[in-house]
Order: C-alpha cells, then structure tokens, then sequence
C-alpha cells in the first residue's frame, strides 16, 4: 500500500523516526543500524513495510530496497514476525543474512535480540533454497561484497578458517573476497582481509 515515504525527519526515537512529509507525519519503526543513518532535519526516502493486525497499523522502514526484500523473507518465515525481522537486520547486513542462511550459520542470526536457536534454525531451513546470487551481491549502503563460494578450494579453505576458530559466515565472508590459484593461498588471502576487520 505504502511503497515509501519521502520527507523531513522531524524527530527520532528509540525505535522510530518521525516522517514529516508536509501535511502527515509517519511513524515509521526501523533498526537502530537504519537509524543511525538519519538525523533531524535532513531529508529521507524510507522503503516501508505497513502491517496491518486487528488493533494497530504500522510502519517498518529500511534505507535500502535490498533491506525491505530481506525483511520480507524474513517474515515470511512462521513465527518471525516483524519485531524479529528488524532485530536480525540490525546485527546483519542483506548479504551477510544471505550467506549466514546458505552456510546453515543458524548462530550468527542468535545475535539478533529475541532470535533463539530454535528460530534461527527455522529461518535457515525455510530460505535456503529461496535465496540466489544477486542476494550476495554489494548493494548501496552495504560495506560487504560477495561472491559466490564455488570451488573446492573455497570450501576447503572454509574448514580451514573454521578450524581455527571462526565462523562459517565470517569464514566464508572472507574466502569469498580472497585470491588464490590454491587452498594455501586463498588461506593466506582471507586471514589477511580477516585480520584487517578486526
């Protein structure tokens, strides 16, 4: 019904932004990570989502396009409803949720407040398949690029990473930026962009 909402930022809440778009003014609940990116008095183009329930209307608000397709899946998902969407979204970037799902990291979505395992692991199970390349790819707003982990020294590389303590995701985050005509070198290439993150 509501694509987005284009306006003044009049106030900012804990959880919410005040749209003034001339004669309305929206309350839109966004991720502290969407917030943090705004402040009073400039001028946004926030993509919403409106949810509609029997006692309340509301408006969820993302800076990104990519963001609001993300959110979406998300709630997709039987027992992740928005408040969940919002949480996963705001300690997980489009992508980095992509290849968190595509790699089964079920822990990396826990980080989310109010996001236990049973969930996280739901949510893994039913978008697995549902989600592609272009999910991977670096969009505007976005700090991280991916590309897809094809070969089998990228996955050997992976179980490597893994084996000295990190993440899937944050090793298959780094594999997918290395180089490397071998597993060696692709090691040695991800634990460099691995050191620099930190």
């Amino acid at each position: 019904m509501i694509a987005f909402i284009n306006g003044t930022v009049e106030a900012l809440e804990e959880n919410a932004v005040i749209i003034d778009t001339g004669a309305i003014g929206y309350r839109v609940y966004m991720s502290p990570y969407g917030l943090s990116a705004l402040s009073k008095g400039s001028t946004a183009k926030i993509h919403t989502y409106l949810k509609v329930a029997e006692d309340a209307m509301d408006l969820y608000g993302f800076l990104t396009s990519e963001e609001l397709s993300m959110f979406r899946r998300i709630i997709s998902v039987s027992g992740a409803g928005p408040k969940a969407g919002l949480a996963i979204l705001s300690v997980l970037r489009p992508a980095e949720f992509a290849l968190a799902v595509v790699t089964g990291d079920f822990k990396a979505i826990t980080r989310a407040q109010g996001v236990g395992p049973k969930l996280a692991q739901k949510i893994v199970l039913e978008l697995k398949d549902k989600l592609d390349n272009a999910d991977f790819i670096k969009t505007a707003g976005e700090d991280t690029s991916f590309k897809p982990v094809t070969t089998s020294f990228d996955n050997e590389a992976i179980e490597a990473l893994c084996a000295l303590g990190y993440t899937q995701s944050e090793a298959a985050r780094a594999v997918s930026g290395a180089e490397g005509a071998n597993t060696s070198e692709i090691i040695t290439s991800a634990l460099k962009i691995l050191a620099k993150s930190l």
